[in-house]
């Protein structure tokens, strides 16, 4: 629900945009003498789409890296987890923080001397 609440807005100025640019506009491929007539709104949409899925692109291959050693220390943190369990000597897990849910209700107070 929130995500279409918040997507709604961006779709209505998207048609909005399209709606109110329908001139068409000459794109041209430079060296060759290709050349389209679309609307303008079409032509900007899709310049901006191609090179937002571009970025996203080399975003997720920057990111490569990091996935990488993610990877790799997970399946460390496996094998070590392994040893400790084939060792006998996993840790106990530590106790649960006092949360309001668990915290006693009420507390003795201690009479003034």
């Amino acid at each position: 629900m929130v995500r279409i609440l918040i997507l709604l807005p961006f779709l209505l100025l998207l048609v909005a945009f399209a709606l109110s640019n329908t001139q068409p506009v000459p794109l041209g491929l430079w060296p060759t003498d290709f050349t389209v007539e679309l609307p303008v709104s079409i032509a900007v949409l899709a310049a901006s789409g191609l090179f937002f899925f571009l970025g996203a692109l080399f975003i997720w291959f920057g990111a490569q890296g990091a996935r990488a050693r993610a990877r790799r220390a997970h399946k460390r943190i496996a094998a070590l987890e392994a040893e400790l369990k084939a060792r006998d000597i996993i840790p106990p897990a530590p106790a649960p923080a006092p949360t309001p849910a668990n915290r006693p209700r009420f507390q003795a107070i201690a009479a003034p001397r």
